[in-house]
């Protein structure tokens, strides 16, 4: 069983993990390996979601259950924007092409368009914890 306290440390870990991992994406480019800053991007977004699950006491086990929670738990409810719930069904998808289907080959463009949507639904979800944090 997680106490208050493990549960603000899970938090914090996991959003400091989104943070790091959305910083990885530049030098990933740099090195022209495109899919790989998608699956940064995706893992930036699911690491921020996963501590937003831990914050509210929500138990997700599978990529799908986050994605599927988030549209219940979080978008339905009005507390992240449904846009930001879409993007983060496109980044599961991309992801999952770009990791296991032959012949998918993400493109600088493509990181360019998906980077600031990233770096926006990690930043929304530090908004939701930050205010979570100073409650608990």
């Amino acid at each position: 069983m997680i106490t208050n306290e493990n549960r603000k440390e899970i938090v914090i870990y996991r959003m400091q993990n989104a943070e790091s991992t959305l910083a990885e994406v530049e030098s990933h480019c740099k090195n022209g390996f495109y899919n790989t800053a998608v699956n940064r991007m995706y893992y930036a977004c699911y690491y921020a979601a996963s501590a937003l699950f831990v914050a509210n006491n929500i138990q997700v086990k599978t990529h799908d259950g986050v994605r599927q929670q988030l549209g219940l738990q979080f978008v339905q409810k009005g507390i992240i924007p449904p846009e930001m719930g879409h993007f983060y069904a496109i980044m599961f998808g991309m992801r999952s092409s770009g990791d296991y289907e032959d012949f998918v080959n993400h493109d600088l463009q493509k990181v360019n368009e998906l980077f600031p949507q990233a770096k926006s639904f990690v930043e929304t979800i530090k908004g939701l914890i930050d205010v979570w944090l100073k409650q608990n």
